[in-house]
This record gives structure tokens, sequence and C-alpha cells, in this order.
């Protein structure tokens, strides 16, 4: 029991002394370390610590996203929305253009619909794009059934009770006018669209562009420097003065 306790009192002792041990070492260290810095910074001039730029540049991949979401924003995020302006002016008049046509487009199928109904006898219901453009071609679903028996195209003939329509020469050419007039307004989107992407992709283009002269301009022109020293007065007691200085 006796020899235990002398052990457990010989570990005790052990801890003990290296923990005297490292706190004298940290001590000394610390000391070493705050004499080093205090002669530096009682030199004749203050002492520079390394330089830190600061970071101001932008990223290209943002600039992208942005003028792809909307046309001018790119340019915008680059600081430079001078030409951005037009990508976001005409991406304006294109969406304009493109709401203008779509709602011209649907306004003359809605009116040739009913002109069939009316005029032709056309049973709107469960009918295809495919059945108003040819009923426009057609002066009666007899002719055209007759002429697919002549061309042998069997297949393609029509129930004459589901797909009844007649028209007078006349009806017949009102119709057509009204169904390529709204073709052609649905035909027009597609440019629209086109437009658009165009647009998209010039400004993501302007906007790249952008973000690389500003980042080249702030890599040459911009940088912080961080100085710090001992400031030594009559009528004070000495301190410690830090200096941030900026380089354009």
């Amino acid at each position: 029991m006796l020899t235990m306790n002398m052990k457990i009192s010989f570990i005790i002792l052990l801890f003990a002394s290296c923990f005297i041990s490292a706190q004298e070492f940290e001590q000394k260290n610390l000391f070493h370390l705050k004499n080093e810095f205090s002669s530096s910074l009682n030199s004749e001039s203050n002492s520079i610590l390394p330089q830190f730029f600061e970071s101001k540049k932008k990223n290209t991949g943002l600039a992208i996203i942005y003028s792809l979401l909307l046309p001018g924003m790119g340019e915008l995020y680059a600081e430079s929305y001078e030409s951005g302006k037009y990508f976001t002016i005409a991406e304006g008049v294109l969406w304009g253009s493109y709401l203008g046509i779509n709602t011209y487009g649907n306004w003359q199928k809605e009116r040739y619909k009913s002109f069939a109904a009316s005029k032709g006898g056309v049973n709107l219901e469960g009918k295809d794009d495919e059945y108003f453009a040819t009923i426009g071609e057609y002066l009666s679903i007899e002719q055209y059934n007759n002429q697919k028996a002549l061309e042998r195209n069997f297949g393609e003939m029509l129930n004459e009770n589901k797909y009844y329509w007649k028209w007078t020469s006349e009806d017949r050419k009102t119709y057509r006018s009204m169904w390529v007039s709204s073709e052609q307004a649905f035909n027009s989107l597609r440019f629209v669209v086109g437009a658009l992407i165009i647009n998209r992709i010039a400004s993501a283009v302007n906007a790249v562009r952008l973000v690389s002269k500003y980042n080249k301009q702030q890599s040459e022109e911009i940088g912080w420097i961080i100085s710090a020293g001992i400031d030594n007065s009559i009528n004070i007691p000495n301190h410690i003065t830090i200096n941030f200085q900026t380089s354009f």
C-alpha cells in the first residue's frame, strides 16, 4: 500500500514539474517576443508590415449568369452599365413584341375557329391544328375525300359526320386569310425568341469583356499598405500607431 502511494505521489510531482516548466518556457518566449517587437518598433523608421491588397475583383461566371437572366445586368455588375442599358432596352422591346404578336395570333385563331363553326358548319370539339389547316384548302369534306381516294391515300380519308365542313368559295377565301394571318404571327414568334437568345449571348460576352477590364484595372491601380510603429512624443507616453495607406 505504501509503495502504491509513493508511485502516485511521484506521478503527481512529475506532472506538476512538467506543468511548471511549460509555464516558465511560455513566459520566457513571450518576454522574448515582446522585447523583439518593442525593439523593432523603437527603430527610427516605422516597421512596414506585409502589404495587403483589397479584393475587389468581379466574378466572370456571375456576370454571365446575370446577363443570361436579364441582359444588361452583367454590365451593371461590372460597373459599366453605359453599354449594358442598350441590351436591357432591347430585351424590353423584344418581350413587348413577343406578347403583342402572340396576342394577335391567338386572336386570329379564335376568329377563324368561330368563322368555321358559323360559316362552314364545323363542330369544333376534338379538332386539332392540322384539321383547321386542311379545311382551308378544300371547299368541303366531300371534295377532300374524293381527292384522297384519287391519290389512293385511303388512310387519310376523314369521317364525314365527325369532320364535316362545307364552304362557299368566298367563305373559304375569308377563312384561309384569317388562318394564314394567325400562322404567320406564330411563325414570327420564333424569330423573336431567337433574337432574345442572341441578345442574352451578346450581353454575356460584353459583360465578360467588361469584368476582365475591371479586374485588370483593380490589379494595377488599387492596393492597401499597413504600417505600424511607436510614436515618441515629449508630452504624452510612447504609444503604438498603425497607418493605412492606399495606392492609386
